[in-house]
């Protein structure tokens, strides 16, 4: 009997409709030659369900995506909800999703094949090959700690981490560097800020105590950002804290030449969020312009969370083989390509993807 997973899709704003549609074609496809199978909730969030509901992350968005096995999110936000503040705002209904999902860590991987090294505002042969993974905690740091205060004339904000935070968070870095190239590069400031000397502490007794077969090495944060730019491909696994980890995974946004490329996924509660890295795009959005790779590899993502690795690696391949016809969407398009829709290019990587099984 094939297992069915329940998986619920939060389509969003502007072209987020658009790349979920094409996720969905690339894992349905997937799915008839596998031995599991896929059954949607579709639910509102960010700006959607405010028009809805006043509320950018209803109740009954909540309950079902608990329900469920994966979230897949397209994208939130856009000028027409510019306006809102606080707890009204689209964004802030994915930020209240990854609090009750419990994700606190951040997966942002950056691969860089040889079809698309000329798209980097990099040099071709710094980047070709490039294939690393920032692991960013989510959830505590500076964004979070507590107190925080501005009179006018003054302001605050605390960096705070407790060891069991910093574990936790490792622990998702050593083991994916298992299923990678066995490397972790731990990124702090300890040589001036006293909460990331407990940082590198932690991460030194865990790694002392269960992973001693991962090469582990610490960069500070201004020579890792260095390093990025002059030497990506030194890079495996990133470990790092939450401004740090926002900095150093946009830095490396950047290495494949657009933000359309790019996955990520927020986990650590049991139930995972995968999402593109770009934003909602309404200069384009219904024009079936936008660029679906981010979405279908955060989809591929997903896939590697449920324990379907084939079906993962298949999509990957896929996407390769795809790139190959030299097709290209708008975001990436000059002479000597064939420019190609939105569903154009999910239904080639549907179709490569296929021959991967």
């Amino acid at each position: 009997m094939p297992k069915t997973y329940k998986i619920t899709l939060l389509p969003g704003d502007g072209i987020g409709p658009e790349v979920i549609a094409e996720s969905v074609k690339v894992l349905d496809a997937i799915a008839e030659k596998s031995d599991f199978n896929f059954e949607y909730t579709e639910a509102p969030a960010g700006g959607a369900a405010i028009d809805a509901h006043n509320d950018p992350m209803p109740a009954s968005t909540l309950e079902v995506c608990k329900a469920s096995d994966a979230v897949l999110l397209g994208a939130v936000g856009g000028p027409k909800w510019d306006d809102l503040t606080g707890a009204l705002r689209p964004e802030s209904g994915l930020l209240k999703l990854r609090k009750e999902l419990g994700a606190f860590a951040n997966l942002r991987p950056v691969a860089v094949p040889p079809s698309l090294a000329e798209s980097s505002p990099l040099r071709p042969g710094a980047v070709i090959g490039v294939d690393l993974l920032t692991v960013r905690e989510l959830t505590g740091g500076i964004y979070f700690g507590e107190p925080i205060g501005n009179d006018g004339t003054e302001a605050f904000n605390t960096m705070r981490y407790h060891v069991d935070e910093i574990e936790r968070v490792a622990r998702v870095a050593f083991e994916w560097a298992r299923k990678r190239r066995n490397k972790v590069t731990s990124v702090d400031k300890a040589n001036v800020l006293e909460v990331m000397r407990l940082w590198r502490d932690t991460v030194i007794k865990l790694h002392q105590a269960e992973f001693s077969d991962i090469e582990l090495d610490h960069l500070y944060i201004d020579n890792a950002t260095m390093q990025m730019v002059i030497n990506p491909r030194g890079f495996d696994v990133i470990l790092t804290g939450n401004i740090f980890g926002d900095i150093l995974s946009d830095t490396s946004a950047t290495l494949g030449g657009s933000l359309g490329l790019l996955p990520s996924a927020s986990i650590g509660g049991g139930i995972g969020l995968f999402e593109p890295v770009h934003g909602s795009a309404p200069d384009i959005a219904g024009q079936d312009k936008a660029n679906p790779i981010a979405m279908i590899l955060s989809a591929a993502m997903m896939l590697d969370e449920l324990g379907e690795e084939a079906a993962a690696h298949a999509i990957r391949e896929g996407l390769e083989a795809a790139l190959g016809h030299n097709a290209r969407t708008a975001d990436l398009w000059h002479e000597g390509y064939k420019k190609a829709s939105t569903s154009e290019m999910g239904g080639l990587i549907r179709d490569e993807a296929l021959k991967h099984l």
